[in-house]
């Protein structure tokens, strides 16, 4: 009897850190990419270990599991196309592996409205810490004389362009369009008056923060989303778009320019993305079905470029998402990978609007600006080459199928109060 009270504590204690760690992951996604891949990991061997121990725990199937497994399967033969297959398999069990296992932690562990509600709180410390370093670097951490990613020539007065604790500044205004379009979802959904005023305030830092990166692709795929949403469903959201934007470049007109040469493409940067969708599209041409191999782009990309002729000059990624997926994994493998992005969009909107527990609703309309933000900006950047983004998308992608709180109790829910009241008294 003994024996099998230890082990069902076991059992307790196992599915207790399996859900940390997909918190802990949620918290580390932004702020260090070791450290959440290092949860992610864990949690999956915690579940592996539950699963062998637990009869009673099930797999639990999601939606689009199967676009899921497609992705990571054709992303997986891909390598044999690949010029350097060894490297090719490397970055695939590394990337993609990381990925499923962080959709699988998520979609496994974070089941209903509770745990969601911890994970969004993890996911929103770690943004108020990438956006107060934002603001720190703006004024005190970048040395303007060792500056990366400013155009000298067609922006002379651009001097530093804030990226906080990603890898560059595209990068963390993609982030920061995802994590906009989810604490506006929260501003328009949820009622309590304090609530709604430290959401606006935290949404004007964000903004603020993405102005400071110049990203003129994530700044419009906001824009747009925004605008659709306000011209849809709620005025008041396009009204303060239009202050945001308008106070934004009144106080910095570098912004302003910088927003307005996108309509001139006379910069080297749109110039330069041109010419890479070229030689792109040439590559899905040459390889329809399996692609060049995943993570190759960096070594194939020499042998279609028609415009930089310079080795030195390192292009890893088309700087569009739906490009770049065609001709690394072939146009089956984009497929399958859009199928599950477009999915969970339409998904998360049905529940948007039928869902009765205001954050549960809340959440479902953030997913589907946030991923209308991806969906937008791959347009003209590929945010998801980045090893954490790529992370927070998966992991937002299985978060969406969590359900509200059920008010009966579950045989598991049972066992754990059972083991928790055996614990106190064995204690006494």
């Amino acid at each position: 009897m003994k024996s099998a009270f230890q082990r069902k504590r076991n059992l307790l204690m196992i599915e207790d850190w399996r859900y940390y760690a997909i918190v802990a992951e949620a918290f580390f996604v932004a702020l260090s990419p070791w450290l959440a891949s290092f949860a992610a990991i864990a949690g999956v061997v915690l579940w592996l270990v539950q699963m062998k121990m637990d009869e009673d725990l099930h797999f639990r199937r999601l939606p689009y599991d199967n676009y899921v497994l497609a992705f990571a399967i054709i992303s997986g033969a891909s390598v044999i196309s690949s010029p350097n297959p060894a490297l090719s398999f490397y970055n695939y069990y590394n990337l993609v592996g990381i990925y499923m296992a962080t959709y699988l932690l998520a979609g496994q562990t974070v089941r209903n409205e509770t745990q969601l509600r911890h994970v969004v709180e993890a996911l929103t410390l770690g943004a108020v810490i990438v956006v107060a370093y934002g603001f720190f670097q703006y004024f005190f951490g970048i040395d303007e004389s060792n500056i990366k990613w400013v155009d000298p020539e067609a922006f002379p007065e651009l001097k530093k362009r804030v990226f906080s604790t990603w890898e560059n500044p595209n990068i963390l205004a993609g982030y920061l369009d995802e994590v906009i379009a989810m604490a506006i979802a929260f501003l328009v959904t949820m009622k309590e008056k304090s609530t709604r005023i430290a959401i606006g305030t935290f949404i004007v830092c964000l903004a603020a923060c993405l102005a400071m990166t110049y990203a003129r692709g994530a700044v419009f795929s906001l824009v747009i989303v925004v605008f659709l949403y306000g011209v849809l469903r709620d005025w008041r959201v396009l009204v303060g778009l239009v202050v945001l934007c308008g106070a934004a470049f009144m106080i910095d007109p570098v912004l302003a320019e910088r927003i307005a040469s996108v309509f001139t493409g006379l910069d080297t940067s749109s110039e330069m993305r041109l010419a890479i969708w070229e030689s792109t599209g040439d590559m899905i041409l040459d390889h329809p079905f399996l692609g060049i191999g995943w993570g190759s782009y960096l070594s194939v990309y020499p042998e279609y470029d028609f415009y930089i002729n310079d080795l030195s000059v390192k292009i890893y990624h088309a700087h569009n998402m739906y490009l770049n997926y065609a001709a690394e994994i072939g146009l089956f493998g984009a497929a399958s990978f859009m199928w599950n992005l477009f999915g969970t969009m339409w998904r998360s909107f049905r529940r948007s609007l039928t869902d009765d527990v205001p954050f549960m609703r809340a959440f479902h309309l953030g997913t589907v600006m946030a991923l209308a933000t991806i969906a937008i900006g791959g347009i003209t950047d590929f945010v998801l080459f980045n090893i954490p983004t790529s992370m927070l998308f998966w992991m937002m992608c299985a978060l969406s199928h969590a359900e509200p709180d059920d008010t009966t109790m579950t045989k598991h829910d049972i066992l754990k109060e059972a083991l928790q009241q055996g614990m106190i008294e064995e204690k006494k």
